[in-house]
């Protein structure tokens, strides 16, 4: 199995850097191939633009970003620094975001990884989403560390619960794309922990990735269960992280 980690932490003794070496470490020794984009490594630059065509634009005049990318994925003038990480995911069969929860979501370095490399033209097009999304047939699992502990994030936490804080990600970006989506690996407030603890969850960590096979994705509404207005028809009752039954 090929399998690519993006990897989104400024430090390299964080708690999330252990997660990542655990994770290359774990799979290696199972037979798997490794690809690590560290992106504060590489020096990602996390802002999309007209930077991001590398030949002429298709609209000189305005600048749509979904035109131009799907323009540049026919013409073959996307940059050069995107078409690498397309490259990396278009072989992955497993992709892992490993990164620190901030503000309720990825780092910014993650979202623009995001922004620019799930291109239109390439992870998804018009009439490709979610049941039809190209990245099918894939598989993707969230690793995430948090500052503030499991209570907070339990679905009657002050927090929420972190299916729902998770469910942009999830639903929005690999969902919407087609990957098969495992439920997350959470570290609850590791810089809080002791040792032993820290250990603990690094050992569970391990264990997650070496039972990967045996894992229940998490449940999404297939087509099928939604209307002609893209809402859950009558009757259907929903059972996402955040949808609800009015």
């Amino acid at each position: 199995m090929n399998v690519l980690i993006v990897y989104a932490h400024p430090e390299p003794a964080s708690f999330n850097a252990a997660m990542l070496d655990v994770a290359v470490t774990t799979l290696t020794a199972l037979g798997h191939r490794v690809t690590v984009s560290d992106l504060y490594g590489m020096g990602w630059n996390a802002v999309a633009g007209p930077a991001d065509i590398a030949g002429p634009r298709a609209d000189p005049a305005r600048f749509s970003l979904a035109r131009e990318q799907t323009a540049a994925m026919e013409a073959g003038t996307i940059a050069p620094d995107i078409a690498a990480e397309q490259a990396k995911l278009a072989a992955a069969d497993l992709l892992i975001l490993q990164f620190p929860v901030w503000w309720f979501g990825m780092p910014a370095i993650m979202k623009g990884w995001a922004d620019r490399v799930f291109a239109r033209g390439f992870a998804y097009t018009a009439g490709a989403k979610y049941d039809t999304g190209l990245f099918r047939g894939k598989r993707a699992i969230v690793a995430a560390t948090t500052g503030t502990s499991a209570a907070t994030y339990a679905p009657d936490g002050i927090d929420g619960d972190i299916l729902a804080v998770l469910w942009p990600i999830h639903n929005g970006l690999l969902r919407y794309t087609g990957f098969e989506v495992l439920p997350p690996c959470v570290a609850y407030m590791p810089g809080r922990e002791s040792e032993e603890g820290r250990a603990a969850q690094l050992a569970a960590w391990a264990e997650r990735l070496r039972t990967l096979d045996a894992a229940e994705p998490l449940f999404f509404h297939p087509a099928a269960d939604y209307g002609p207005d893209e809402r859950l028809r009558p009757g259907v009752v929903a059972r996402s992280a955040v949808q609800r039954n009015l």
